[in-house]
């Protein structure tokens, strides 16, 4: 009997809106051929999405990008987010501009073919 891929069985089942973010997140990293893109849901329900951005002098993951587009937009809180890459964990600095809005708002970690990997620990 084949073994049952645990991090699979451990995914979260994600709603309807969170499944949108990881849509939005395949979109921007799509669109870019960033190696990350990232996505996230403000207070109001509104998302912002976003690539890596590597340049010379400027450097942001995708999720740093996705919540400072959100705070520029006027966002005080987020309700979730997600991040789509092939890197085995969310990058903490982009966890730590989350957790800078809401501590608690849940942070989805999914593979480029959109497969919800986990979430961020707390």
């Amino acid at each position: 009997m084949p073994e049952q891929d645990t991090a699979a069985a451990h995914a979260p089942q994600l709603d309807a809106e969170d499944a949108k973010l990881v849509t939005l997140a395949r979109s921007a990293r799509g669109r870019t051929g960033a190696p990350e893109g990232a996505a996230v849901r403000d207070g109001d329900g509104r998302t912002y999405n976003a690539g890596t951005v590597a340049l010379p002098s400027l450097s942001l993951s995708a999720l740093q990008l996705a919540v400072a587009t959100a705070v520029a937009s006027g966002a005080t809180k987020l309700e979730a987010a997600a991040v789509v890459t092939t890197a085995p964990a969310v990058d903490p600095v982009g966890l730590a501009a989350v957790r800078d809005l809401s501590p608690q708002a849940p942070v989805f970690l999914a593979a480029p073919d959109g497969t919800v990997r986990g979430q961020a620990d707390a």
